[in-house]
């Protein structure tokens, strides 16, 4: 048998483990149930990919993220580890036949969703495996404590009492004491050994800094620090508006969110990767499965909603070790804005009904239908036509992602719409002449009757899981028939796509889970709150405050954040900066952003010091908005 260390070093190409993997790894091994909380950028993969190698049988990962999912069998395969992810989109059919794979084609890695342990035909396949370990990625979406709760991972403690035998490894970047416990408790774990890694990131320096002028301290921070940055944006607009800002001063940047194309993704992603851009404007979409080690910087120009998210991002920067930075830039209207938007972005119950069934008019799905179909899903068409608010929409929509109503994906998706322009007789020739396309043009005249007088919108997720297709040899075919003049054709995008894990049920769906959504809501306003007072707060180490959040014991501050550079920093009094603004106007004219780098001065203190000696008549403003001596 193979040892941890030799198969790191072969697939990894680590010589040594990072700290608590080797035991995590030793714990499992030795067939015992194991919590790991380790912060990200701790390797929690290797922790159950190293075990599940070591040992004969395949490894089952619960996972609610289909791009981490697909990131790390990407991942494996280039390593030549043969794994496979069961994703929202693939039908039962489909399933049965992976998992067939799974049991005969000797697969290491089965990553499926936690909504799919709610189909008891799974759970009955999957105890037909050869299951040598459970990890439970993203553990603390088990508990109703936590910041992303998902009912579905509670059917994970009934296939523990499947699995007796397997050993079950929960794995979380980030939770409380009393999400820790309910994890535990809520997953039926054996006597688990508990392993905590510090959130403690010596290496980061966290920064608050109030400006008004958040553009100007960006080109302060990337013009000091030279290396990989990332910036955290709110929106898709702001990751251009905020790209496009920093290229047109001469920083080489680019973006990523959830509505690119995939090619647009993969090259902004190996532009940034390879160093060929300095700076990455991004909304949280992206990061999942991002382990580059030399980030420098990363910054936060609008307040996320939770500190577990804070921490998560601001904790891709320095994973190599190095001295790094983690900076979130504010105004005062920051805070009130964060609120106010946030507040009125909760749905309540009467707003998620709403937004179930009329998803469900504009879809089409009949009362009692709907798993199993992947239903193209274009976001701003949805909110148009029932003239709901985006944001609140979208939460909508994210919890009934997480409640396994349905799978919202946010990767882009092409429309297509078509009409034939030939009689049926000749469509029975072409198919003659074609049989490979046989099934995909008979499933389009099956399902769409119409076609022949008009134009209509085809559900390419539909016509290829019948036809046994992949969307690419669909779209190869119609344009093939478009170029024979049997068809039109026209391709549009769409920003997502929807399935549906559960029949349609109107009231019974929306009554059932309304529990959830206030309970929620409740949640979120408090971690709200605290990420307020982390930012507002100039009396605390924040190093420290984050620590504290986490239920982590601190000792002395870190010496190295925004609160504690600004202790160590001899401060002016009014007259002592405004006499110091004197001898450098005694040289040259300079406007107030000189007077702050000169000087060193916060925008308060020049602003004061600038006032009294505009009001005492000791300076004036020229024409260029500089301050010189009267």
């Amino acid at each position: 048998m193979q040892q941890p260390l030799d198969i790191l070093k072969k697939y990894w190409q680590h010589d040594a483990f990072r700290p608590f993997q080797q035991d995590i790894i030793n714990t499992v091994l030795a067939g015992n149930d194991a919590f790991a909380l380790m912060p990200t950028g701790g390797g929690k993969s290797v922790c159950f990919q190293v075990p599940a190698l070591v040992k004969p049988g395949i490894c089952l990962v619960v996972s609610p993220l289909i791009a981490l999912m697909k990131d790390q069998v990407q991942n494996l395969q280039k390593k030549d580890i043969k794994a496979m992810a069961l994703t929202g989109s693939l039908s039962a059919d489909e399933v049965s036949d992976l998992l067939d794979n799974c049991r005969f084609g000797n697969y290491k890695f089965l990553y499926l969703s936690p909504e799919r342990l709610e189909n008891d035909w799974i759970v009955e396949r999957i105890k037909e495996l050869d299951i040598n370990l459970v990890a439970i990625d993203e553990a603390h979406c088990v508990s109703q404590w936590g910041h992303d709760f998902r009912p579905a991972y509670l059917k994970i403690g009934a296939l523990r009492k499947q699995l007796p035998d397997v050993p079950f490894l929960a794995l979380t970047a980030s939770a409380t004491k009393r999400v820790q416990q309910d994890v535990v408790t809520q997953l039926g774990l054996i006597e688990p050994y508990v392993f905590k890694q510090s959130f403690a990131r010596e290496n980061i320096a966290y920064m608050v800094f109030e400006c008004e002028d958040k553009l100007y301290r960006l080109t302060q921070i990337f013009k000091k620090n030279i290396g990989p940055a990332i910036i955290y944006v709110r929106n898709r607009r702001a990751c251009h508006e905020v790209s496009s800002q920093l290229q047109s001063l001469g920083f080489s940047a680019t973006f990523y969110h959830g509505g690119l194309k995939e090619n647009e993704k993969q090259s902004n992603m190996e532009a940034w990767l390879n160093n060929r851009c300095q700076v990455m404007v991004a909304t949280n979409a992206f990061g999942m499965g991002i382990d580059k080690p030399d980030v420098k910087v990363v910054v936060h120009l609008q307040l996320p909603e939770n500190i577990e998210s804070y921490y998560q991002e601001a904790g891709r920067a320095g994973r190599n070790g190095q001295k790094s930075f983690a900076v979130m830039l504010v105004n005062p209207s920051d805070v009130l804005t964060a609120k106010s938007q946030f507040l009125s972005a909760l749905p309540d119950k009467v707003f998620l009904k709403e937004v179930y069934l009329k998803l469900n008019s504009f879809l089409q799905i009949a009362y009692g239908e709907g798993p199993g179909v992947v239903y193209p899903f274009n976001f701003n068409d949805f909110c148009h036509k029932y003239n709901f608010p985006s944001a609140k929409t979208y939460n909508a929509l994210q919890f009934l992602d997480r409640q396994g109503i349905l799978t919202l994906s946010r990767e882009f998706t092409q429309k297509l719409s078509l009409q034939f322009l030939i009689p049926s007789r000749e469509v029975v020739r072409y198919i003659s002449l074609n049989p490979a396309d046989e099934e995909a043009v008979l499933t389009i005249l099956r399902n769409y009757t119409g076609v022949f007088d008009m134009e209509m919108s085809i559900n390419t997720g539909l016509v290829t899981s019948k036809a046994k297709i992949t969307e690419e040899q669909l779209l190869k075919m119609l344009k093939r028939m478009e170029g024979q003049g049997m068809i039109t054709l026209r391709v549009s995008g769409d920003d997502s796509n929807i399935v549906f894990q559960e029949v349609r049920e109107d009231e019974h769906t929306v009554n059932r889970i309304s529990k959830f959504l206030t309970q929620q809501n409740s949640i979120k306003v408090a971690q709200l709150e605290s990420m307020q007072k982390y930012v507002t707060d100039t009396t605390h180490c924040k190093s420290n405050m984050i620590l504290q959040y986490f239920d982590e014991e601190t000792m002395a501050d870190c010496g190295t954040c925004s609160y504690c550079l600004a202790q160590k920093k001899i401060s002016l009094t009014p007259i002592e900066a405004a006499t110091a603004i004197l001898e450098v106007l005694a040289e040259k004219a300079v406007s107030s952003r000189d007077v702050e780098q000169s000087l060193g001065l916060g925008p308060k203190e020049t602003v004061i010091a600038l006032q009294l000696l505009l009001d005492a008549g000791r300076i004036k403003i020229n024409e260029n908005n500089q301050y010189i001596l009267r």
